[in-house]
């Protein structure tokens, strides 16, 4: 290429930007013309909100021009009212994209978007609020038809024995054995063994007469009481009224031909001083348990028993007492 004007095949012709020069200009380069500013067949498709639905065929937008160079461009067309589309706003599914909106559920759907079920919960709430009312009315239902017993007896609790307090006979037993009569002897009527022998002559004796069975003090002596119309079987107490003079004496107990606990006890409960037997009146008791019917109750002086002592008297109570 030869230096100097070679025509209009010069570089500046082909230069887009070369009416930007002054030597462009001197050589007649013009601004490019058809399109957007400064590119050719350049286009700007702005749609205004809302024209197109999502999934439907975009219509023709409108293309913004510019000017030629040096002139102002097309004033853009300002945005319209509240509620009304803008021309130059371009809406997001132009692009190809879903709709943005928010999506409202339908009304009895199940689809996304569906709030929590809350008449079941309530329904839940009200059922368990239900079955603690009934429970509460039915507890203060029995409670005032307890209050109504013990006011109707006076406003007293019941004073009858529980099941262990009735396992164990006492004073106050009940029923048959506490009306009936139960037996007593004196030494008269009593049988006696080996060499015990009746006698009155010390005092204070509450048999009939003053009489008591003495002579006991030697080994295979004994009294013996057959024991009739005892109502039932059980527990009962047999008192046994003697004199007793300085050391303590026990004997051994036979009920129905077997012997009953260790000893028969005839301590000196009065405290009488030896040989004073007129002072040594007293009485003790065993708890044996007897058949109904009829019963045979011995006392009598074994190997190792202590019998220095004057009875005059037994008898029973029913059930375990010590008066």
């Amino acid at each position: 290429m030869t230096p100097g004007n070679n025509g209009a095949s010069t570089p500046e012709d082909d230069d887009p930007f070369g009416y930007l020069y002054a030597d462009g200009q001197a050589n007649g380069a013009q601004p490019p013309s058809g399109g957007g500013y400064g590119y050719p067949n350049s286009v700007s498709r702005v749609r205004a909100v809302g024209e197109r639905k999502y999934g439907q065929q975009q219509p023709q937008q409108q293309t913004a021009q510019y000017g030629q160079y040096g002139q102002p461009p097309t004033v853009p067309q300002q945005q319209g009212a509240y509620g009304q589309p803008n021309a130059n706003y371009a809406a997001p599914e132009n692009f190809g994209g879903p709709p943005t909106g928010r999506q409202q559920p339908t009304p009895g759907g199940g689809g996304r978007g569906r709030g929590p079920n809350t008449k079941g919960l309530l329904i839940g709430a009200v059922a368990v609020v239900a079955a603690v009312v009934i429970g509460i009315a039915v507890a203060m239902a029995n409670g005032d038809s307890d209050t109504g017993d013990n006011d109707s007896a006076g406003g007293q609790t019941s004073s009858a024995p529980s099941a262990s307090e009735s396992a164990s006979p006492s004073a106050s037993s009940t029923g048959e054995e506490e009306t009936a009569e139960l037996p007593t002897i004196d030494a008269k009527a009593l049988s006696l063994g080996g060499s015990a022998a009746l006698a009155s002559d010390v005092e204070g004796a509450d048999a009939a007469g003053g009489t008591y069975v003495g002579n006991l003090n030697q080994v295979g002596n004994s009294v013996t009481w057959t024991v009739n119309g005892i109502p039932s079987k059980g527990t009962y107490t047999l008192f046994a009224h003697y004199s007793a003079a300085g050391e303590d004496q026990s004997m051994t107990l036979t009920v129905n031909g077997k012997t009953f606990g260790s000893k028969f006890n005839l301590g000196n409960f009065a405290h009488a001083a030896d040989g004073d037997f007129a002072k040594g009146w007293t009485k003790t008791y065993s708890w044996p348990t007897l058949t109904k019917g009829t019963n045979t109750i011995s006392i009598s002086c074994q190997d190792g028993d202590k019998c220095n002592v004057l009875l005059d008297q037994l008898y029973l109570k029913a059930g375990q007492v010590k008066n």
